[in-house]
């Protein structure tokens, strides 16, 4: 759940094109290089819940250009690792990190780094992976004792064939029921400790972002071209209707080794 195309385009071109919108499209304060739904605030509850101080080993799966990450090791100072398939990605996110104690890296995920690792996070990336049973047994066996998963979780029924049809890059959309998710957690021996609900905070933060992106539709589209905005727009209109009707839920949680 992200604000990307769903095919390839330049990431310094496309974090350039929407960049106003997205600053605009959330409250001051809460823009931290995000390419989701995740207010700043909501990042740094998931941070705390987790226990992300300074000597936490965190590994951010799926980093993109790591701003929630970012966001976290200047907050926390813990020791960061970001990991992102995406090198023009992961050059913009080496760049912005500045003095931060951050390291990157690029590489497809999975496998999974080797740990061991205090927090693995994923914020709005398990959405992209059908086979959420071998991701969550790799990150398990890179977790240290009393490892804890930190991430973010669509609630729902898989896609219809009609909105798999409609939804651009519906190859990388598998929402997962919860009874799944949950027996999935407990049989890789992980105990849920902490969970938020955000589907209404997201729900408004997703119709501010289409509101913000359809003004300024001209712009972007000079930048990155009229299909790019386009498939941007109607992802995004998807996941209000499923956000706004209860068709999927937004959960936060943070899952530790038992």
């Amino acid at each position: 759940m992200t604000s990307r195309p769903g095919y390839p385009v330049d990431r310094s071109l496309l974090d350039r094109a929407l960049a106003q919108a997205r600053l605009s499209a959330y409250p001051p304060g809460q823009y931290v290089d995000q390419e989701s739904f995740m207010r700043a605030d909501e990042i740094s509850e998931l941070a705390r819940h987790a226990d992300i101080g300074p000597d936490t080993r965190l590994l951010d799966l799926c980093c993109g250009i790591a701003g929630p990450g970012r966001l976290i090791a200047r907050e926390s100072g813990c020791r960061y690792l970001g990991v992102d398939a995406d090198a023009r990605a992961i050059e913009i996110a080496r760049r912005r990190a500045g003095e931060l104690d951050c390291r990157f890296e690029v590489s497809v995920v999975p496998p999974v780094p080797p740990g061991p690792h205090d927090v693995v996070l994923l914020l709005e990336t398990i959405l992209a992976f059908p086979d959420k049973a071998g991701l969550v047994a790799e990150i398990v066996s890179v977790l240290g004792p009393s490892g804890r998963l930190a991430c973010t979780v669509e609630q729902g029924a898989p896609l219809t064939e009609a909105e798999r049809a409609a939804m651009p890059a519906a190859d990388t959309v598998w929402p997962i029921p919860w009874r799944d998710l949950a027996a999935l957690l407990r049989e890789n021996g992980l105990r849920v400790r902490w969970r938020r609900d955000l589907t209404r905070a997201h729900a408004a933060t997703v119709d501010a972002l289409i509101a913000s992106f359809d003004a300024r539709r001209a712009t972007i589209a000079e930048l990155v071209g009229e299909q790019v905005i386009e498939e941007l727009l109607v992802a995004h209109r998807w996941w209000s209707t499923w956000l706004h009707g209860g068709r999927i839920r937004k959960i936060a949680l943070i899952a530790q080794r038992s």
